[in-house]
């Protein structure tokens, strides 16, 4: 069985809030994800292992590091 925080990996980012500016709706139409604001500093980007792979990768062709 796989580890939870692996999985977790898998179907999320938690970047900070300023990070997304400008690029929210260009994720919205590339991606099926969910963006929630996770306090006031960071945002959550939720979605299957395989949208966040594809938001993964326009993020970081947009300079955005993903870790």
């Amino acid at each position: 069985m796989p580890d939870a925080s692996q999985l977790r990996d898998s179907t999320q980012i938690v970047l900070p809030r300023e990070t997304l500016v400008g690029l929210e709706t260009q994720l919205d139409d590339v991606c099926t994800v969910s963006v929630f604001a996770e306090g006031e500093d960071y945002c959550r980007i939720v979605g299957s292992p395989v949208e966040i792979k594809r938001a993964t990768e326009f993020l970081t062709r947009h300079g955005v590091s993903v870790r």
